[in-house]
């Protein structure tokens, strides 16, 4: 019979948990919006995605991860979008910084568009 002490339980559960949290970050958000809801020359912000219209029927993704230090942008005006812990912007034309500290661009996800609704998939 194998005996399991203490601290082997507590090593073995401590892995089993850090592997499974880090399978969960690794993993890009998944979202979905109906296209109507994308307002036009703006953006909305679903389950960590950032859902842009720059022109009609134009449709972008982006993470709302800032790529600065990782806080989640929360502050969308038009097509700008800021990251209020460091104040890096992005344009979501684009995706690309127009100011602060951000040394990349957002983070850009493929989207599929089917008329009616709007996702982000993997790029």
């Amino acid at each position: 019979m194998t005996t399991c002490s203490r601290r082997l339980f507590l090593l073995g559960t401590a892995t089993t948990f850090a592997g499974a949290y880090l399978a969960a970050c690794g993993k890009e958000p998944s979202a979905e919006i109906a296209a109507t809801e994308i307002p036009l020359g703006s953006a909305i912000i679903v389950d960590k995605v950032i859902f842009a219209q720059p022109t009609e029927g134009e449709f972008k993704a982006y993470s709302q991860t800032c790529p600065h230090q990782q806080s989640l942008i929360t502050k969308i005006e038009g097509l700008t979008a800021t990251c209020t812990s460091h104040y890096s912007s992005f344009d979501l034309a684009t995706g690309e910084v127009t100011g602060g500290p951000s040394p990349k661009p957002l983070t850009e996800y493929g989207v599929e568009n089917d008329g009616e609704t709007v996702r982000n998939v993997s790029s």
